[in-house]
């Protein structure tokens, strides 16, 4: 007697990227030969192709052009069947304020301010960094010594419509540059180093060829204890924001900025943050991109996308 075979469902994955970057910048290369070696099948789109609004999940890997697009793209983040991470996560981490939340809740920040379009800007003492509050990849972020430049940036970015973030620049990057965190699901990944991106003031940023985000220098990273302590609570604290579990976050890399007596957040990234596969050596990378698709396999179940789900939302 022939044995039935169960009706195996398999969702249409996406991972979204921009125009400018529809197959992302390279450094994901690997996550989907790692989905496919699990069952799951995925393919790279820009997030406004109209083919993402048709996939089961979509997944947010390099959708940077989002900060000049904020409504459409906030939008379509509830428009499309399943995001990860989710849309509420979206909106809240896509504007840099996030930084105040956690820091309510006990997270040690690098200080931060953030003024509205007709906020009056104070600064700080000495070398400063002025940005937008909703920014990728570093455009528009500038430091200055000089106070009259740098309300001359902060006036530019208000004339715009918009919010301007002021903090203090922590030499402190000079020398041993942000420590990023990586987590899957809630959990400790792996970690890289990326050198200061912001040159003194005078000078630009580099960007890419496509001008989505600045050019970064980055290194392997085995962090200690105390950095990946902030990583933990500036996770919890975004959970508990957001009123999810930490492992709901498939993906997250938190910046630190500091050593061990003093590290500080920097960002904490929840929407497209680079992971910096490309830093790992090659058997490690197999490893955490095994990781990668089985945090993905648990979310599917989670929102009902299992092989053995028998169904399409």
């Amino acid at each position: 007697m022939k044995l039935a075979r169960p009706n195996v469902f398999h969702p249409r994955i996406v991972l979204a990227g921009c125009r400018q970057l529809v197959d992302g910048d390279g450094d994901d290369a690997g996550l989907i030969p790692a989905l496919s070696r699990r069952g799951l099948h995925a393919r790279w789109r820009s997030w406004d192709d109209p083919d993402t609004l048709r996939a089961d999940v979509v997944i947010l890997r390099a959708t940077w052009d989002y900060a000049e697009r904020l409504d459409e793209f906030l939008a379509w983040t509830t428009s499309v069947r399943h995001l990860l991470n989710a849309p509420a996560v979206v909106a809240w981490n896509a504007d840099k304020r996030y930084l105040l939340d956690v820091e309510r809740r006990g997270v040690p920040i690098v200080p931060t301010e953030v003024f509205g379009p007709s906020d009056r800007v104070r600064l700080p003492a000495g070398e400063v960094v002025v940005k937008p509050s909703i920014g990728v990849g570093s455009v528009d972020a500038q430091r200055f010594t000089d106070r009259a430049a740098a309300q001359a940036h902060a006036a530019a970015l208000q004339e715009q419509g918009r919010s301007v973030l002021v903090q203090p620049y922590d030499d402190r990057v000079e020398h041993a540059g942000e420590t990023a965190l990586v987590f899957l699901g809630g959990k400790p990944s792996h970690a890289f180093t990326k050198a200061a991106m912001l040159p003194p003031q005078g000078q630009r940023i580099e960007l890419d060829s496509t001008g989505t985000y600045a050019i970064e220098t980055l290194a392997p990273a085995d962090p200690d204890f105390e950095i990946w302590d902030v990583g933990f609570a500036a996770l919890d604290a975004a959970a508990q924001q957001l009123d999810i579990a930490a492992g709901d976050f498939l993906y997250a890399r938190v910046d630190v900025i500091g050593g061990i007596d003093d590290p500080r957040l920097l960002e904490l990234e929840l929407i497209e943050p680079s992971l910096g596969w490309t830093q790992l050596d090659e058997r490690t990378r197999d490893l955490q991109q095994r990781e990668f698709a089985r945090r993905l396999s648990s979310a599917l179940e989670r929102l009902g996308l299992g092989p053995l789900s028998h169904r399409r939302p």
